[in-house]
């Protein structure tokens, strides 16, 4: 690969890894309510894994084309972001880590995978991601063929993500866990991000059909 552009595709993976969104909303919240925050980082990854794999295939060109297919993608998106936030807003006020209530947690890590894979997998901004983002940094005239450079491009900003999602979950639980009041703003803000994402995007489609139809 082109070491030039590896270098700068690595840069801005880390700076959009490193921008407040709705991952880091769901980071933060494993790392304050589940016994291992690592399930919910790898279902963040696993669901960037699954844009990489449908970039790499050529596939994601492909659903990006259907006409309506993000719209409705973004819809879905929305309705989980919704649903996902305003169960963090119920729980806000028992915001809290420690060893003892944590223990019970342990049969839910599945769960916090599926949860995590599907805040970033369901997520058709993440394909747009990729399907936007990823191409501008491959070298048609690298040794590796185009969608290897694809694959291995996506599977960096993977990594970086798991790392500085890992770091949010860490910093979270040993900063906020003794700070009950703490934990429950943080909590509180997390749920507030996702409701409000989950508005934004539904906004998006919603928006352009009342206009239509005014």
């Amino acid at each position: 690969m082109n070491p030039q552009l590896f270098l700068a595709f690595t840069i801005v993976a880390v700076t959009l890894a490193c921008t407040p969104g709705v991952d880091w909303a769901y980071s933060i919240s494993a790392g304050l309510r589940q016994r291992s925050f690592i399930p919910a980082v790898a279902g963040l990854c696993s669901g960037y894994v699954v844009h990489t794999a449908l970039m790499a295939l050529g596939l994601a060109a492909l659903l990006a084309g259907i006409p309506g297919l993000l719209g409705w993608l973004t819809v879905a998106g929305a309705a989980y972001l919704l649903w996902l936030g305003i169960s963090t807003l119920r729980s806000w006020r028992g915001a809290r880590f420690s060893a003892d209530d944590a223990v019970g947690q342990s049969r839910n890590q599945l769960r916090s995978f599926l949860l995590g894979m599907g805040t970033s997998g369901i997520n058709p901004k993440g394909l747009l991601f990729f399907l936007a983002l990823v191409p501008q940094f491959v070298s048609p005239d690298a040794p590796l063929p185009v969608p290897v450079q694809s694959g291995l491009l996506g599977l960096t900003f993977v990594i970086l993500a798991g790392l500085v999602y890992t770091g949010v979950a860490l910093a979270s639980r040993r900063l906020l866990h003794s700070r009950p009041a703490a934990a429950r703003v943080v909590t509180l803000a997390s749920g507030i991000v996702m409701v409000g994402l989950g508005v934004v995007l539904l906004a998006e489609q919603l928006i352009p059909l009342v206009t239509r139809t005014a």
